[in-house]
């Protein structure tokens, strides 16, 4: 159910305390913001806004209601302000007699989480994983150095549990609560996943000695003891399963209620870093590999073929993540080559026949800057909807996401970058609406709080900073603008 609007900005508070600028990113008449290039406003390939499907969709959620465009004074123009809004439903021009979903999201996507930061934890390791609960209630951040942090984010963000990994190998790669939000699933750079209950009273989980971290071996088969590493894993939508993605170019699916591996698929070429499900149904899986495919898996024909339902061209380089828009239709993905792409599965092809043979050159994403003969380079059998640049996929995985159904519509996405900013952008336009600035280092991973404007990101430098919209009233979605805090001495 939609909350009145006026009742959650007023929960959520104005008195946000200010913060101090650098001097040289405020403008001559002291804005505390700085323009970004122009050459970063518009995606490569333009999304058609009045002929393309998820243009349309897109309106549709976060579009107010016509009568109250037509009623409302300088009718005709978008967006509405939110003083607009609330005066034409006292008076009800749109005949509901209150604010409908799309009402809701057209006030709520223009408020930014652009303020702050704020700092959640800081530890001396570096950070890889951030991310809300499905609810918003719980927060995980997950650190190279083997803790895994939970917070209360309805209790103030109040210390909830301390993990220490077990068999930690290089660094905790993904971490993934249950639907129930009781237990947590992490994994390394190994072929055992591990599970623990997070609704245990105790605040410090070690390993088989204040918790149990019950190990659940992905080795398949004759494959048993053969070194891999999990890079991605998630639960199925009903918490019985996990998928994941893994080093040895496969997917695997555990089945937690027998307790043992159930399915392995050869599924791409190399690595696949990335795994996700298009939809609440859980029959679809998305995957991301470093051979440079996306591919589309039925979960119904598993265990009949070890072939996938369609395969999407586009990237010239591996993919780092996939994000679902939810719909069983869309989704987006993070690529070293330097892009995020929009992906309609409709468009998918039935085998790979794609060819990159005019890539030419050597390059490693880990520890080279991207090729500049490459920056150009466009796959001549694209099939994404459109791409979007300007962040930077460099040293690790980093992720990419749809922004908030509730709050925007899913009118726009973000992703970390390598330049240790985050980066979001609008669906539609492609128009880099903001960058927020703050950490020392690789932005990994960043997580958008399910209802309310707030975005919460964890970096390289061990920092998790949380970023809100902003408190000086009404306050439209900055264009091209971004808040930066003052940098700590190096």
């Amino acid at each position: 159910m939609y909350f009145d609007v006026t009742e959650a900005i007023r929960q959520m508070g104005y008195s946000l305390s200010r913060l101090e600028i650098e001097p040289e990113v405020c403008d001559g008449e002291g804005n505390s913001f700085h323009e970004i290039g122009d050459n970063l406003r518009r995606p490569n390939k333009p999304l058609n806004c009045f002929d393309h499907e998820i243009a349309h969709l897109t309106n549709l959620k976060s579009r107010p209601n016509e009568n109250l465009i037509r009623n409302v004074p300088g009718r005709g123009a978008l967006p509405v302000s939110t003083v607009k809004m609330l005066a034409s439903r006292e008076g009800n021009y749109s005949g509901l007699g209150r604010f409908s979903s799309a009402d809701c999201r057209h006030i709520l996507s223009r408020y930014l989480p652009i303020n702050g930061p704020w700092v959640v934890d800081q530890m001396s390791s570096r950070a890889y994983v951030s991310q809300f609960s499905a609810d918003g209630s719980l927060f995980v951040a997950s650190f190279q150095g083997s803790n895994i942090r939970i917070y209360d984010v309805d209790g103030g963000w109040k210390f909830k549990k301390n993990i220490l990994a077990r068999s930690l190998r290089w660094t905790i790669t993904d971490t993934c609560l249950s639907p129930n939000q009781r237990s947590l699933v992490y994994a390394s750079m190994s072929p055992i996943v591990h599970i623990v209950n997070i609704g245990s009273s105790s605040m410090e989980s070690y390993a088989n000695i204040t918790e149990i971290h019950e190990g659940l071996d992905f080795s398949a088969y004759g494959d048993r003891g053969y070194a891999f590493g999990i890079f991605s894993i998630k639960y199925s939508t009903d918490g019985r399963e996990l998928v994941a993605g893994s080093s040895d170019d496969s997917i695997y699916v555990y089945d937690l209620e027998a307790n043992k591996l159930s399915l392995r698929i050869s599924a791409h070429m190399s690595d696949v870093n990335t795994v996700c499900f298009a939809d609440e149904s859980g029959h679809l899986v998305y995957s991301g590999s470093d051979d440079t495919y996306c591919k589309v898996w039925d979960r119904r024909c598993f265990n009949t073929r070890e072939k996938p339902a369609g395969v999407l061209v586009g990237h010239i380089e591996g993919i780092t993540f996939i994000d679902s828009r939810g719909d069983g239709r869309y989704f987006i993905s993070n690529g070293k080559d330097q892009a995020i792409k929009l992906w309609d599965i409709r468009k998918m092809s039935s085998n790979e026949t794609s060819s990159l043979s005019f890539r030419n050159y050597d390059w490693d994403y880990r520890w080279m800057d991207y090729h500049g003969r490459a920056q150009h380079l466009k796959h001549p059998n694209d099939q994404s909807v459109t791409t979007y640049r300007g962040h930077s996929v460099l040293r690790t995985l980093i992720r990419c996401y749809f922004s908030p159904e509730h709050s925007t519509g899913q009118k726009y996405i973000y992703t970390g970058s390598n330049d240790s900013w985050v980066y979001i952008y609008d669906l539609v336009t492609g128009a880099l609406v903001a960058v927020l600035k703050y950490h020392r280092s690789t932005v990994r991973d960043c997580s958008w709080h399910p209802s309310y404007p707030m975005l919460v990101s964890s970096s390289w430098d061990g920092e998790v900073v949380k970023w809100e919209f902003s408190a000086s009233g009404e306050n439209k979605v900055p264009g091209m603008k971004t808040r930066v805090r003052r940098r700590h001495p190096n």
